[in-house]
């Protein structure tokens, strides 16, 4: 019933009936078989199943979630069988006729481990496997790997003494797929079900008959793989449900498994500690990448902030009044920044930035705004790209097509590229700007005083400088990247770390400026929610006392000195960007996103989520940083490999990582 990709897929109605009562139904008119069992889990939503049996009068044994072996060999041993047919309960056309020609071809062979499917000629939907009760033991006292013990044949079909039979098709049609592991899977088998006569009791080769005639009609499924169940995680699993219920898969971008390793990243999380992430499967994988996209400096789970927030959730989260913390978070935030006067508080990056821009305008009276950087996903920055879809592509993500833009906002903002003064004072000369919005620092440091000539620029036209430091903000400083160069904006924004993987952001700003949002509306129901300040008050106590940016820092300048030195051993070049505690680096090679793809997939195998960025947290230890510098020299050594003639296409696993903004299909 807790299947990962169609949740309770066993008991969806096929032929006005339960998928299993169909399934067994046409088990039972086998010759051969004297005795069914439905070996199902202890789980309590696999209570469901054991009422069919009842009802039914279909005996059913219970057994662990995760160890289906040790069910089989309960099984075998309760009922005193000398031959075991396995079945799996989704593969509802399995065919009567065909379990009788292969037991009796296993009785006749003398073979340990007989079945239809290793190589597969059958339609996926027909497996069989057949072994003696001896083999079952011998299998359930020696198999060891998880694996091993939830595919209860995996140690059979790879242990090399055991004498092994296959029967096959004359006919190849194993590209045919009549299994239910998805929602297609379902869509497909009830259409075929429905058209085929006598369906409960018809044969394999009649489904066969109308599936040719109609082809094209049964083969929406046709793109899921063959045993995908036991070749992809758990995660991949569930992200291909997602997909189909969730436009993009999930809510945000750079969660996407897609940019980092398609078909292979775990996409999805059971728990997290310091460093270390837990997938759906239970593998722990130390997180050498975006460490929940920059938002826990202090490692994930911090116990002081945890206990701060879980103490005012045992007081309420939310009421009609307004939570106390709001004031002392915002006077905090006013007096780290003496330029400063007020503060406004929202839960996004993007949710700040928008407000940013609302206020800029009402306080100046101006629409244009030009910008540098990444600033969230609102109409007001997508605006920049109207007319020309490429104008973002610096500021990180290529592919951001203006689509639900309004198009009267064309010419309303202007990108300007960092360090290059003379193209924002052009912009300011030829338009009535409200802001200039910015990031601080990203990929490169600032040169020719460019900070100061920009807040000078501003100030003599009469132009709000806005700071967006919602990625910035806490990592060389304690406040905004900006206290560190002494240059004074008119408007900031924080987030990510600011609440330790808890969500707020923050907008400070003159008083003068701030004021104005008496006269916009500017308002949102769980902006008031206690959660989040209170994270951020603990957060910020921890910080000033721990100087965790000193130490993400130095961690960080550690990681790109390993990344530099691991490439100039094996001759590759690459390229390091952002700070010291935001880092990334590029494989300087027209193979560069297949060896992105390869860092990825061999640095899972090894335990890491690993991609070309590091984020740093104080959980990263100098051992966990030496750790992982020694697996990455290893995964560098395959590259250079590649680099001198060896073909990485043969060492992929998957297609490779996505570079931007893709739709996904």
């Amino acid at each position: 019933m807790n299947s990962t990709r169609l949740p309770g897929k066993v008991l969806k109605e096929l032929d006005n009936k339960p998928m299993l009562e169909f399934m067994v139904n046409r088990v039972k008119k086998s010759k051969e078989i004297d005795d069914i069992y439905i070996a199902t889990t202890i789980s309590k939503e696999d209570d469901a199943i054991e009422e069919i049996g009842k009802t039914k009068d279909i005996k059913v044994a219970r057994g662990d979630k995760n160890d289906v072996l040790s069910r089989y060999s309960k099984i075998s041993k309760k009922s005193e069988a000398e031959i075991i047919i396995r079945l799996t309960g989704d593969c509802p056309l399995i065919d009567p006729d065909m379990i009788d020609t292969l037991t009796r071809e296993f009785k006749n062979s003398g073979v340990d481990y007989m079945c239809n499917c290793n190589p597969p000629t059958y339609p996926d939907g027909l497996d069989i496997e057949i072994f003696s009760r001896e083999v079952l033991d011998e299998a359930n006292k020696r198999a060891k790997s998880p694996e091993e013990r939830e595919h209860v044949t995996l140690w059979m079909q790879s242990n090399k003494e055991l004498k092994k039979g296959n029967y096959t098709s004359k006919e190849d049609l194993s590209n045919i797929r009549w299994t239910v592991d998805e929602n297609l899977d379902l869509i497909t088998i009830r259409r075929l079900v429905a058209n085929v006569e006598n369906a409960q009791d018809a044969s394999w080769l009649k489904y066969l008959e109308e599936y040719k005639k109609n082809e094209n009609k049964y083969k929406k499924n046709e793109s899921i793989s063959r045993n995908e169940g036991s070749i992809k995680n758990s995660g991949q699993k569930l992200w291909r449900r997602a997909i189909c219920k969730i436009p993009g898969g999930n809510m945000l971008l750079s969660k996407r498994p897609e940019l980092y390793l398609p078909e292979q990243w775990p996409a999805y999380y059971s728990k997290a500690k310091g460093c270390t992430v837990w997938d759906l499967d239970g593998r722990p994988l130390t997180d050498m990448s975006i460490m929940g996209i920059g938002t826990n400096i202090l490692g994930y789970c911090n116990e002081n902030v945890d206990n701060a927030v879980k103490e005012v959730v045992d007081m309420g989260n939310m009421s009609s009044l307004n939570c106390p913390e709001e004031v002392e978070l915002a006077e905090k935030l006013v007096m780290m920044h003496r330029w400063s006067d007020m503060a406004r508080f929202a839960r996004s990056g993007g949710e700040a930035n928008a407000i940013a821009i609302r206020i800029a305008r009402a306080a100046t009276g101006k629409d244009k705004i030009a910008v540098c950087g990444y600033h969230g996903w609102h109409d007001w920055y997508l605006a920049s790209n109207l007319g020309n879809n490429s104008r973002l592509e610096e500021h990180l993500l290529p592919g951001l097509e203006p689509i639900g833009v309004p198009k009267n906002l064309r010419n309303t903002v202007f990108p300007f590229s960092y360090n290059n003064f003379e193209e924002l004072e052009n912009i300011v000369n030829n338009n009535e700007l409200a802001a200039v919005k910015m990031e601080v620092e990203r990929s490169m440091k600032p040169r020719d005083k460019f900070l100061e000539r920009v807040r000078e620029l501003c100030t003599r036209n009469g132009v709000v400088l806005i700071f967006d430091e919602c990625t910035s903000g806490f990592r060389e400083a304690f406040g905004g990247l900006h206290l560190k160069y002494k240059v004074d904006p008119d408007m900031a924004m924080f987030g990510k770390a600011l609440g330790n993987g808890y969500a707020i952001t923050a907008i400070i700003g003159k008083k003068e400026i701030m004021e104005a949002t008496q006269n916009t509306f500017i308002s949102s129901t769980f902006w008031t929610e206690r959660i989040g300040p209170t994270a951020a008050l603990k957060t910020l106590e921890i910080m000033e006392k721990t100087e965790s940016w000193k130490t993400i820092t130095k961690q960080g300048e550690k990681i790109r000195n390993g990344w530099q030195k691991i490439a100039d051993e094996k001759g590759i070049k690459i390229k390091i960007e952002g700070l010291n505690a935001l880092s990334g680096y590029g494989i300087i090679s027209k193979k560069a996103k297949e060896y992105k793809t390869l860092i990825s997939q061999e640095m899972l195998k090894r335990g890491y989520l690993a991609t070309t960025c590091c984020y740093t947290a104080v959980a990263h230890t100098d051992k966990i940083v030496e750790e992982y510098l020694e697996n990455l020299n290893e995964v560098f050594e395959i590259i250079q490999k590649c680099e001198n003639g060896k073909n990485i296409d043969e060492l992929l696993n998957g297609p490779i990582c996505h570079d931007g903004f893709k739709r996904l299909n």
